[in-house]
């Protein structure tokens, strides 16, 4: 008997782009930091505060439609 699992391939493929795409997010997080005896400006740039956590939650609503897709049936 062909046990039926919830998810298909197509599910799994889109949840590992959706995955793909938060990691993108995250790298793009990081970069230098400040010490006390060195500040680095780049902790306020556009890319660390707006673009990357975009990124990620474009990652994150990505997964959300993976799980939730359907592929149509073969026949």
């Amino acid at each position: 008997m062909k046990e039926k699992f919830a998810l298909e391939k197509t599910n799994f493929i889109l949840i590992a782009i959706g995955v793909v795409i938060i990691i993108a997010g995250l790298l793009l997080m990081t970069g230098p930091s400040s010490t006390e005896a060195h500040f680095e400006p780049d902790i306020f740039s556009i890319r660390r505060i707006v673009v990357a956590p975009f990124v990620c939650f474009v990652g994150f609503v990505f997964m959300i439609f993976a799980i939730m897709f359907r592929p149509k049936n073969k026949k």
